[in-house]
């Protein structure tokens, strides 16, 4: 899409999102699973930390928060949410510009990976988590299952309708590059029109797993959801968590 960039996504939807998207990632189910990935007091980076509907509740289960965005916008609404100023964050790119750790999780949820549009972008950023965790940490990876047969061509459907207001939603997919991209385009009497768009480069578990080895990273355990239902091939999600290796101990 010309003109997107890192930034567009959360500025387009940083006063929306946590209405929108309030059912994503069982935010409960999350804080557990990093609970048991992190002793008290742990320290977890977040990339993609949006509006910190996860990141605040971790630092409410006693996890010390980084987070990382490129969106200001997405920031803000994080700022306003956390009156307790426990999450640290970091406006920058999720690759280039992480902080150095170590750390001892690093999560990327809801399909947020994707939001890389490269699969060397991709690449990279696994490398680059693989850097700020502390020997044996985890990389908790959410995202969805892309469909094996994606037809390419676009669409046009209706995403809500109110008596003031319809959002519509327009996509065009191009599976020859795993990539997909659209607009939210929002009619409304009282602001008129806006629009939000959103781009993604998908990748397989299997895909995710071969950059993940390239890191340096294993497969410890994957996982339907964040609630550790069983995976299958009926799976439309996945929680994967990566771990780098421990360092070796006394003999």
């Amino acid at each position: 899409m010309r003109g997107y960039d890192d930034r567009s996504y959360g500025n387009g939807f940083a006063d929306v999102y946590d209405d929108w998207y309030f059912d994503v990632t069982d935010v409960d189910a999350t804080v557990s699973r990093v609970l048991d990935l992190v002793d008290p007091g742990g320290k977890v980076l977040e990339l993609g930390v949006g509006t910190g509907r996860l990141a605040v509740p971790m630092t409410q289960a006693g996890i010390r928060v980084t987070g990382i965005d490129s969106s200001e916008a997405m920031l803000d609404v994080l700022a306003e949410r956390d009156t307790a100023h426990e999450v640290e964050t970091i406006r920058g790119d999720m690759v280039d510009d992480l902080p150095d750790g170590p750390f001892d999780a690093v999560l990327i949820a809801y399909n947020t990976i994707f939001n890389l549009l490269e699969e060397e972008t991709q690449q990279r950023c696994f490398a680059a988590v693989a850097r700020v965790l502390r020997p044996g940490g985890a990389f908790v990876v959410e995202a969805f299952v892309p469909d094996s047969e994606v037809a390419p061509g676009s669409d046009v459907t209706v995403r809500s309708m109110t008596v003031d207001q319809v959002v519509l939603s327009v996509s065009e997919q191009q599976p020859g590059e795993q990539r997909a991209s659209g607009q939210f385009i929002q009619f409304s009497e009282a602001g008129g029109v806006r629009l939000r768009p959103w781009s993604i480069r998908w990748a397989s578990p299997e895909q995710l797993d071969a950059m993940a080895a390239t890191a340096g990273f294993t497969v410890e355990t994957r996982t339907g959801d964040m609630m550790g239902s069983d995976f299958n091939d009926a799976s439309a999600q996945h929680v994967t968590i990566y771990r780098t290796e421990p360092t070796d101990g006394p003999g």
